[in-house]
């Protein structure tokens, strides 16, 4: 009668676990360059600003209420950002 000799899986086992790791080795550099690990977002999902409310119509009104601009350069500046970015209610 035939019979198979049989020695165990030989060293060709090992490149599956390898395959694995390489995966998610590669998985974690993606995220991690991507950003998502750090906390901050995607390149893909836009830019968040430096500051919440830095909007270019607020930071006009800022700059009006400190006095570095006058009126009438407030309401032409008004004017343009308000054709570029639209009317929001971060104007006072």
């Amino acid at each position: 009668m035939n019979t198979l000799a049989y020695d165990g899986p030989g060293p060709w086992v090992l490149f599956f676990p390898v395959v694995w790791a390489a995966v998610v080795l590669g998985a974690f550099t993606l995220l991690r360059r991507a950003g998502v690990l750090r906390g901050g977002r995607p390149p893909w999902r836009g830019v968040r600003p430096a500051v919440p409310g830095s909007s270019p119509i607020a930071l006009l009104g800022r700059r009006f209420a400190a006095g570095e601009i006058d009126e009438e350069e407030y309401w032409r500046r008004l004017s343009v950002l308000g054709e570029q970015f639209g009317r929001t209610g971060d104007a006072p």
